[in-house]
């Protein structure tokens, strides 16, 4: 059975009046394991559905060789808060209303997303929460413990580019609109 793929969100209470939803997909690359221990190195993020994308780089960094999950600083740090306000500008310019932050791991991509907003332009637009993608697939399954089938339905391969790896769960949110499992 498709979902309703339409890009809308009940606002206004009872009025019942329908707004635009800016999704928008979001990966993070980080070292560190918190903003307060180690350093975010780059951004993605694509909107939905139009796929607009936005990276940002604030460290060069290059795959660790002992686990190239984690990447490892390989130059000087950029400007932050030029990539925050670019970030900033960037969902204004792409997003109709205020941007929901969808990711497939937001307990780890928010915390880099909600600390740079706040430490450079003292407001994350997302405000303070996210969209998980695997519970909106434990939820269409109807097993809150199916969280990680939906990998197999990226398109995009999960290389640790922020930018593809959110393109990839955006290619699997769109299969799962259409019904696929």
């Amino acid at each position: 059975m498709a979902v309703d793929a339409s890009s809308t969100c009940r606002s206004g209470g009872s009025h019942g009046n329908m707004a635009p939803m800016g999704l928008v997909f979001v990966d993070c690359e980080a070292y560190g394991g918190c903003p307060a221990l180690g350093a975010l190195t780059e951004i993605g993020a694509v909107t939905y559905p139009d796929r607009r994308t936005f990276h940002g780089i604030l460290v060069p960094a290059r795959p660790r060789k002992d686990n190239p999950a984690i990447p490892e600083p390989a130059g000087p740090p950029f400007d932050g808060a030029d990539v925050f306000r670019r970030f900033d500008v960037w969902l204004k310019e792409n997003t109709p209303g205020r941007p929901v932050m969808v990711s497939d791991n937001p307990a780890f991509d928010f915390q880099w997303v909600n600390d740079g907003f706040l430490r450079y332009l003292g407001q994350n637009p997302f405000g303070h929460s996210a969209r998980r993608l695997s519970d909106f697939y434990a939820g269409l399954r109807g097993d809150f413990r199916e969280t990680q089938g939906w990998k197999r339905l990226r398109v995009t391969p999960h290389d640790h580019n922020p930018v593809n790896d959110a393109m990839g769960n955006l290619e699997a949110f769109e299969r799962m609109l259409r019904g696929e499992r």
